[in-house]
């Protein structure tokens, strides 16, 4: 029996800390031949820079601040490098995709109709978000064969909206979960299409959370993909009634997920 190759893009953004791990696993084990773009769109969306800085100065604090400016600006030097300096690794999303030889795109703007075009021309069965900065309007989320996917990591309906990791930890949950969900009008509202649990470790920071799950999440998408090109995603209700949002954290919860016992690094 012939397995049915599919043509997959992603919408991302180039964010080198958790992101790009994403895309290491997911790229190491996945049908790479499938892949045939990663879009990358500015990581704040329509967030000035300045405003970005504000955000991660009252989420961060002082010190832990200054911790990951300085590790953002390594990674950004560090991807400018060479390979044979660099050892191999990889600093950026877009340097992870040059490396597995996947097209990559930039995009101000994911809904402008001239960047659909030039999309839509890829003939696209799937379109997959990972950390998507903007968010899909209707003619995007139409465009792919089989839709638009998104993987959130919550196990939904519960804590749908931004940083979930964090509010599971600050909620006192004992394990995080990872949903691959579709895409519709909504957030973070489409059917589920594959959800896991994982426990969080003992004294285990929010920055270790985060990258882990990003692993996890890479192997889970595999699999997902796996279901479709077999025909056999099942798809369960993402129950509004027993849905909980959450927005960025401000300085005030991250003060409290501090006096609880937790660590952002």
């Amino acid at each position: 029996m012939t397995v049915p190759v599919l043509s997959i893009g992603f919408v991302s953004q180039d964010d080198p800390f958790y992101v790009r791990i994403f895309f290491e696993e997911f790229l190491r084990d996945c049908e790479r031949r499938e892949i045939k773009v990663v879009v990358i769109a500015p990581p704040m969306g329509k967030k000035s820079f300045a405003g970005l800085l504000l955000q991660m100065y009252d989420f961060y604090g002082g010190w832990d601040f200054l911790r990951m400016g300085f590790r953002y600006v390594l990674y950004k030097a560090a991807a400018k490098l060479p390979g044979r300096i660099r050892g191999g690794r990889c600093f950026s999303v877009a340097q992870v995709c040059r490396h597995f030889d996947i097209p990559v795109l930039t995009a101000r703007d994911i809904n402008d109709s001239a960047f659909l075009d030039q999309l839509s021309r890829l003939g696209l069965d799937l379109i997959i978000s990972v950390a998507a900065p903007q968010v899909f309007r209707e003619r995007l989320i139409g465009l792919p064969r089989l839709g638009c996917i998104n993987i959130h990591n919550s196990k939904l309906p519960k804590y749908r909206g931004m940083l979930p990791n964090f509010w599971q930890m600050f909620h006192g949950e004992k394990s995080v979960g990872t949903t691959i969900h579709c895409i519709n009008a909504g957030i973070d509202d489409g059917e589920i299409l594959l959800q896991k649990e994982t426990p969080i470790e003992a004294g285990e920071s929010l920055d270790a959370l985060i990258r882990r799950t990003k692993a996890l999440g890479a192997s889970l998408m595999n699999e997902m993909l796996r279901h479709f090109r077999a025909g056999s995603v099942t798809r369960i209700p993402n129950r509004k009634e027993d849905a909980s949002y959450f927005t960025f954290p401000t300085g005030r919860d991250v003060g409290e997920f501090r006096r609880r016992g937790y660590r952002l690094l």
